[in-house]
C-alpha cells in the first residue's frame, strides 16, 4: 500500500525505536482542535477543486496522455504542503499520512465491490493473472538495474530497483543487509520518488499505453497492479476513462492483480528477486565485494549510521499526531461525498449508504487486524467481505451493486490522492538529498513494472481467450 503503512514499516526495520521516536509525545487532533478544521478545508476545497476541473486530454500525435482530476488534487496538495512562504504545519502533515491509511482502505472496499460480480470473469483469467506477475518480478531488474548501473548509483542499486520498493521492501533489505547499508539506502530513496510521483508516472504511462490500442484493456488492467494502492488506483482510473464500458472489469482485475502483487510481493522478494538483482549487480559491475543476501556489507561499503538516522528521522519517524478513526472515517467520507457529487452532478442517499457500507467495512476490517495482531491484514478483510456482498452467492447483491455504483471510481481516488499531496511537504528534504539519479532509475523502474506485466497479460490472454 501506501502511506499508511509507514509507521509498520518503521517497526519492522528497527527505527521507530530511535530517541527522537521516543522522546516524541502523541498528540491527539479531533474535531475540537481549530488546527484540524485546515486540513479539513483543505481536503474538501482542493478535491471538489479538482474534480470540478475534470480531466484534460493532451494529444501527442499518434497517442495522447489524460490528466485526470487525481492529478490536479495530488499537485495541488504537495505545493500547499510544501511550498516554502507559509507550509502546512508539519503535524497537519503527519495527520494528512493517518488519515491517508484509513483512506485507502476506504478505496479497497470501493474496489471489493467490483471483484463480486466479476469472479466468473476472474477465474477465467486465472493463468493470466498469474502469469503477469513476471512481469512485476523481472520488468525492475530487467531495465531499472542495468540504468542504475550505468549511472554508477553503487550498491544502492540493488536496494532500488529489486522492487518499486513499497513498505515490504524495507523489511526485506533491513534483515538482510542491515539498516546502515547501501542497499537500504536504495530502498529509502525509492520509496520516496515512488511516494511522490509514482502515482503521476504510472498515470501518464498507462494513458499513452491505452490510448495506442495494441492493448487489450484487461491486459492493461492486470498491469496496474504493481503493488501501491496508489499506483494501481491512478493507472485503473486512466484505462477505465479510456474504455468507460468495462470500468467493473478492469476495477476488479486491477484490485485483484494488486492484491496478488501484495501477498506473494513478500515471498517472491526475499527468495527470488532480491537474490536475483544482487546477483545481476554483482555480474554487471563485476564486483566481487557485492553483497550476497544473507551476508552483512564490509564496514567500507556501508553507508554511516549517522546519515541513515537522518533519512529515517525524514521519513519513517513515527507520527507525533493521532487522528481517532472515527474523526478520520468522517472527514473521507464528507470530502467523498462533495467529490461524488460533483462529478455525478447531482446528490443522493444511495450515496450515503454506501459511504456508510464501506466505513462498516474499513472499521471491523482494522478491528480484525489489532485482534489477531496483523495477522489477518485489514485489506483482506475489507477486500473480501465486499466482494461477498456483490459476488452472486449474495441476497443483496443486485442492490448493493446499485447503491455503490453511485459513488464514482475517480472521485474517491481524488480525494484520496489530494491527502496524500497534503502529507508531502514534509517528505521533499529527503527527495533532494538522494540525488537526481533515482529520477530516471525510478521512472524506468515504474514504466517497466507496469508495461512488462501488461505485455505479459497481453499474451496470457491471448491463450487463454
Amino acid at each position: 500500500m501506501t502511506a499508511h503503512t509507514r509507521t509498520g514499516s518503521a517497526a519492522s526495520t528497527g527505527t521507530s525505536s530511535s530517541p527522537i521516536a521516543k522522546a516524541a509525545s502523541v498528540v491527539a487532533l479531533g474535531f475540537r482542535s481549530p488546527r484540524l478544521w485546515i486540513l479539513i478545508g483543505l481536503v474538501v476545497a482542493i478535491s471538489a477543486g479538482a474534480q470540478a476541473i475534470g480531466p484534460i486530454v493532451i494529444p501527442l500525435g499518434i497517442a495522447s496522455v489524460t490528466l485526470l482530476p487525481m492529478i490536479w488534487g495530488i499537485t495541488a496538495g504537495a505545493i500547499v504542503s510544501g511550498q516554502r512562504l507559509k507550509p502546512l504545519p508539519i503535524d497537519l502533515q503527519q495527520a494528512a499520512t493517518v488519515i491517508m491509511g484509513v483512506a485507502v482502505l476506504f478505496l479497497c472496499a470501493r474496489l471489493s465491490f467490483t471483484i463480486g460480480p466479476n469472479i466468473p470473469m476472474l477465474l477465467q483469467a486465472g493463468p493470466a493473472l498469474l502469469l503477469q506477475e513476471v512481469g512485476h518480478l523481472f520488468g525492475t531488474i530487467a531495465l531499472a538495474l542495468p540504468l542504475a548501473v550505468l549511472l554508477r548509483m553503487g550498491p544502492a542499486t540493488v536496494g532500488a530497483t529489486f522492487s518499486i520498493d513499497r513498505e515490504g521492501s524495507f523489511a526485506m533489505v533491513s534483515e538482510r543487509y542491515g539498516s546502515d547499508s547501501p542497499q537500504y539506502r536504495g530502498v529509502l530513496s525509492m520509496y520516496v520518488f515512488g511516494t511522490i510521483f509514482g502515482a503521476i508516472i504510472v498515470s501518464l504511462i498507462a494513458s499513452l499505453a491505452a490510448s495506442l490500442g495494441i492493448f487489450d484493456p484487461l491486459a492493461l488492467a492486470m498491469g496496474a497492479g504493481v503493488g501501491s494502492g496508489s499506483m494501481m488506483a491512478a493507472a485503473a482510473s486512466v484505462i477505465v476513462s479510456a474504455h468507460p464500458d468495462m470500468q467493473d472489469q478492469v476495477l476488479a482485475l486491477a484490485a485483484t492483480s494488486n492484491l496478488i502483487t501484495g501477498v506473494l510481493g513478500v515471498y517472491i522478494g526475499v527468495w527470488v528477486s532480491l537474490p536475483l538483482a544482487d546477483r545481476f549487480y554483482k555480474l554487471l559491475t563485476r564486483n566481487k565485494d557485492a553483497t550476497l543476501p544473507g551476508r552483512r556489507p564490509k564496514a567500507t561499503g556501508a553507508m554511516p549510521t549517522s546519515a541513515v538516522k537522518t533519512v529515517e528521522e525524514t521519513v519513517l519517524e513515527k507520527p507525533t499526531v493521532r487522528v481517532p478513526l472515527w474523526v478520520s472515517m468522517l472527514i473521507i467520507g464528507f470530502g467523498g461525498l462533495v467529490a461524488a457529487a460533483i462529478a455525478a452532478k447531482g446528490f443522493s442517499g444511495e450515496m450515503v449508504i454506501a459511504y456508510l457500507v464501506m466505513g462498516l467495512l474499513v472499521a471491523g476490517g482494522i478491528a480484525l487486524a489489532k485482534v489477531t495482531r496483523g495477522k489477518v491484514p485489514a485489506i483482506i478483510v475489507v477486500m473480501t467481505i465486499g466482494a461477498f456482498l456483490t459476488s452472486p452467492i449474495s441476497p443483496v447483491a443486485g442492490w448493493f451493486t446499485t447503491v455503490a455504483n453511485t459513488i464514482d471510481f475517480l472521485s474517491l481516488i481524488t480525494v484520496m490522492l489530494t491527502i496524500a499531496g497534503l502529507s508531502l511537504g514534509k517528505d521533499l528534504p529527503m527527495l533532494k538529498s538522494i540525488g537526481w539519479k533515482i529520477i530516471p532509475v525510478g521512472t524506468v523502474a515504474i514504466a517497466a513494472s507496469f508495461l512488462l506485466s501488461a505485455v505479459v497479460a497481453e499474451f496470457a490472454l491471448g491463450l487463454w481467450g
